[in-house]
């Protein structure tokens, strides 16, 4: 065999070739994953509880990041309005306490009635971002900020009389963290659940997932998703075959802004709590930053890229903050946490073009 048939033959090209379509940022990223894992492992860390928390983390927070494919898809951009949404999944969720529901049957009412707000509230917010055509992120950032502040007046007033939910003392306004123990906590978690070698298979919230994954899909390959990708892609083309580019952007915003909704349930009954007043401020940067991770861009983004990015981005901050309190002081940890994370936002954002995927 001559050194020709050797280069032809090595992995080397293999590599490269495999690396060029997963995307050089993404193959970065998954590197940077594996070193911190392999910290774990020589720190000798619980990996099965690591790998139980990814995969529960995963779970909890990819649909807020599949809500990002609709807007993208119609060609307004990553949806940093998505505080709108989760503020109407919210008002479900309070909604189902309020009535004193309990396990599933508070739990779908709570997605059924948020889904309901969510596309109430993204019509809405469709009709604002048709105003707005070009400067979509910069209005949906402070909107979503607006939103915030907004509610946390609503929370405050709000005529609720659940003991559950409001202040002990005074009577009025709901707490700014609600406990879902008795309600719906962990109820897709715990669904089917099974342990691997003491690794944790969330198999509820997977399937609550899977099933998610097919009604985007479903959609966005119907008449009205295949059209809403056309306006997406090239507007000019769709107005030439007679697509209403305006009414395509609002039935986007409408899909998105309804499966941020349902995924703040989702998260909530993971995380065990509601949180209220400023804790989504934030949620949509992460969100954007998960989808951009994966491989999307600023006018496309697929089922692929939101898992891809949705579990590389929560696997990193699972990961390194077990391995930031042994490495550095315990005091320090939290703020390596926030560099990372932010780190990884700021790449995000800052790439427009990620690289490979389907």
């Amino acid at each position: 065999m001559t050194s020709g048939d050797f280069n032809e033959h090595s992995l080397w090209p293999r590599i490269k070739e495999g690396v060029a379509s997963f995307g050089v940022a993404r193959s970065i990223i998954l590197l940077f994953l594996i070193i911190l894992l392999i910290a774990a492992l020589i720190l000798d860390l619980p990996m099965d509880q690591i790998l139980s928390s990814m995969l529960s983390r995963f779970g909890m927070n990819v649909i807020l990041v599949l809500a990002m494919i609709p807007t993208i898809r119609s060609g307004t951009g990553p949806n940093f309005g998505l505080p709108l949404g989760i503020s109407c999944g919210l008002i479900a969720a309070v909604l189902s306490i309020e009535l004193d529901l309990r396990g599933f049957q508070a739990f779908f009412f709570a997605v059924g009635l948020g889904g309901a707000l969510g596309a109430i509230a993204g019509y809405l917010y469709g009709l604002l971002l048709n105003k707005v055509k070009g400067q979509e992120m910069t209005v949906g950032t402070y909107f979503g900020f607006s939103i915030v502040s907004l509610m946390c007046i609503f929370w405050f007033l709000a005529p609720f009389k659940s003991p559950e939910m409001i202040w002990p003392y005074g009577g009025s306004g709901l707490r700014v963290t609600i406990a879902l123990e008795g309600r719906f906590d962990k109820i897709l978690n715990n669904f089917l659940a099974f342990d691997v070698f003491g690794v944790t298979i969330p198999t509820g919230l997977l399937l609550f997932y899977g099933a998610f994954c097919l009604i985007v899909w479903l959609f966005m390959h119907s008449k009205t998703g295949v059209a809403l990708s056309t306006v997406g892609e090239s507007p000019r083309f769709a107005e030439s075959c007679g697509l209403s580019i305006d009414r395509y952007r609002t039935i986007g915003s409408v899909v998105s802004q309804a499966l941020a909704a349902v995924g703040i349930i989702v998260y909530a009954q993971t995380f065990g709590f509601l949180q209220l007043y400023m804790a989504p401020l934030f949620m949509a940067f992460f969100a954007v930053a998960s989808i951009l991770i994966g491989g999307a861009t600023l006018n496309r983004a697929t089922i692929w890229h939101a898992t891809v990015g949705c579990f590389l981005f929560q696997s990193i901050l699972v990961v390194s903050m077990p391995v930031a309190n042994l490495i550095i002081s315990e005091n320090l940890a939290e703020v390596a946490r926030i560099i990372i994370s932010n780190g990884i936002i700021l790449y995000a954002l800052t790439r427009r073009e990620i690289g490979g995927g389907a």
